[in-house]
């Protein structure tokens, strides 16, 4: 006696089997249905979305080395972070975003990493020389 022997499916003999075996194939897809519609739902709250903005925020001093990250879920909620290099050090930000915007004063950069999230317009990094 094998645990590992496969079960013998019989074919249908009549329209009624079929016609059962139809109803049961019916009721799966239904239960698969729902949970796809659940995962669907649920992956909604999940970090889904993510970009980041280079540039550089002091005339003269070097490359884009300073970035806005802006990280998103489905709801467009999730925070922008943003660190500002310059030759004295590093300062870091860190602001909430709800329904793509946030109640805190979003710098340029914060709002263009926002947006081109949101939209996934390009999920390659962004550079900007406009400072």
């Amino acid at each position: 006696m094998s645990f590992f022997s496969k079960k013998q499916s019989e074919e249908p003999q009549n329209i009624d089997e079929i016609l059962a075996q139809f109803k049961e194939v019916k009721k799966q897809c239904a239960a698969m249905a729902e949970e796809l519609k659940k995962l669907r739902e649920e992956n909604l709250h999940n970090v889904n979305k993510v970009n980041m903005v280079r540039f550089n925020p002091f005339e003269g001093l070097g490359g884009n080395q300073s970035f806005s990250v802006a990280i998103l879920d489905g709801n467009n909620c999730g925070a922008v972070i943003t660190s500002l290099f310059s030759r004295d050090g590093n300062r870091v930000y860190g602001k909430p975003v709800e329904n793509g915007t946030s109640p805190h004063i979003l710098s340029e950069e914060e709002k263009r990493a926002i947006e081109i999230t949101k939209t996934k317009i390009n999920p390659k990094v962004q550079s900007s020389n406009n400072k």
